[in-house]
């Protein structure tokens, strides 16, 4: 058999039907069955949670009747569960880790295979690597054993289980819920048939505040949106709504809930790199907290401003949350985040959660009595304006590398006049430009996508910028 399974920033995605197949999940089960043998965590048990897309729970049950056929104790989440709720799961059963069958935000026509370590957080690559070793081994050889499910379950090696407890307990512990149900908001919700459906209404439906739900119901196919990713282009209803009703804010969840998007009362939608920023902001001055922060290269300067205002230091890596978990556990950081909307923070996870990041931003609203414009305002009065926008563009595998020897080769001495005060080559094409504004190119993680990103002191800068990164890249 051909190698089809890679793991990029955050684990394995596929085709359904056509790379995503249940032979090769079972094979991916067997190799990290084999990885936690291996290691000596098997007899902490396994977690396997799904999301909300085309078959996803059999996919799940095929993963768990191949662990438990190697003996491993395992936790088979009984309905779709967040990606941040079987995270946290991890720690609340101290188990070796988790499986989780999603494609994060993806289109509806992929799934995928995702790992979390024993901390809950995306497996580094020291993991994923003795993970991608076996599975070479193991393919040669087909299907691994399995246990049907429900004579697994008879024997005890799978227990079916409810994680929705364990975390809103958590989350209780982390933001004053009550406050919030009691503070008159109106908010609008969009799980945007993902996972996260239900959640942010159970915990703030029955008090003064207004809560709606849209999308919150399964729909494998994420109609009207051109996928489950809370990015302005899918939340168009969702700004209307919100506008339309004269809403306080509204929030978004995307495919597995670990990604938060923002829309502000007037319907306009708040870039990730804002809404990090912001939230950076309440946890130092609302919450009181000190600390580092870490964020991926794609995130904002405007981070590196607030370090220098609140006297914490800024840490810096490449893209994936699997290398800013590290190092907010050995430096104790107040929080984490990346330029995709998933942000982490310190007494919970070290992993993206995007229905804590949504109840903090309210919390953020309640606490100073802005609203999300206003907070906005706040933040540009501390650190200056800064604007930002990413745009991706698909292109044909067989061109990866005559991209990359584009860019290599012609490196700008200038881009839209600016001076190039460095270039920035640890993950994709970094430019940082005299004037404090960068451009990036790189390659997605996750999809055949090169993604273009830019910051600047104006949205007409921003614009000029990223059209420079399509001419450096060769695109059209």
């Amino acid at each position: 058999m051909k190698n089809e399974i890679t793991f990029g920033t955050d684990g394995w995605r596929g085709i359904i039907a056509r790379d995503f197949t249940f032979d090769n999940v079972r094979v991916c089960a067997q190799g990290t069955a084999d990885y936690l043998k291996k290691s000596g965590m098997s007899a902490q048990g396994l977690i396997i949670g799904y999301d909300t897309r085309f078959a996803s729970e059999d996919f799940a049950a095929a993963a768990a009747e191949v662990t438990a056929a190697n003996g491993i104790k395992t936790y088979l989440c009984d309905k779709a569960t967040p990606t941040p709720v079987v995270s946290y799961g991890v720690l609340a059963k101290k188990a070796a880790g988790a499986i989780i069958i999603t494609a994060s935000h993806n289109p509806g026509a992929w799934n995928g295979f995702k790992y979390k370590d024993q901390h809950g957080s995306s497996a580094p690559d020291d993991i994923t690597n003795e993970m991608i070793k076996a599975i070479e081994r193991i393919l040669p050889k087909g299907p691994p054993e399995r246990i049907p499910l429900e004579e697994a379950v008879g024997q005890g090696l799978v227990e079916q289980i409810d994680l929705a407890p364990v975390y809103i307990k958590q989350v209780n512990k982390l933001v004053d819920l009550p406050a919030i149900k009691k503070a008159g908001f109106d908010i609008i919700i969009d799980s945007m048939y993902g996972a996260g459906l239900g959640y942010l209404k159970e915990m703030l439906q029955g008090g003064n505040s207004r809560v709606t739900e849209i999308n919150g119901e399964r729909n494998p196919l994420f109609p009207g949106m051109v996928r489950p990713e809370p990015i302005a282009l899918n939340l168009k209803r969702l700004s209307l709504l919100v506008k339309g009703q004269g809403a306080s804010i509204g929030l978004a969840t995307d495919g597995d809930a670990d990604r938060v998007g923002i829309i502000d009362e007037k319907g306009n939608f708040i870039t990730p790199l804002q809404t990090f920023a912001m939230l950076c902001l309440y946890v130092l001055e609302v919450r009181g907290e000190r600390g580092p922060m870490v964020k991926t290269i794609t995130s904002s300067s405007m981070l590196d401003r607030l370090g220098e205002l609140y006297r914490v230091p800024v840490f810096e890596t490449t893209v994936g949350f699997k290398y800013v978990a590290p190092i907010m556990r050995a430096e104790d950081a107040v929080i984490g985040g990346e330029e995709s909307g998933g942000y982490g923070f310190r007494g919970h996870v070290a992993e993206r959660d995007g229905i804590l990041a949504g109840l903090y931003f309210l919390d953020f609203m309640l606490r100073t009595g802005k609203k999300p414009s206003e907070l906005l305002d706040y933040l540009y009065s501390k650190v200056g304006p800064h604007y930002y926008q990413r745009i991706d563009a698909e292109f044909p595998a067989a061109e990866r590398q005559t991209i990359i020897k584009r860019l290599r080769d012609n490196p700008p001495e200038s881009i839209e006049k600016v001076k190039v005060a460095k270039i920035d080559t640890a993950d994709g094409f970094r430019y940082i430009l005299e004037d404090n504004s960068w451009l990036l190119v790189r390659f997605s993680g996750t999809e055949p996508v090169l993604r273009i990103y830019a910051e600047s002191s104006s949205n007409a800068k921003v614009k000029k910028l990223l059209e420079s990164g399509k001419k450096l890249a060769g695109m059209k």
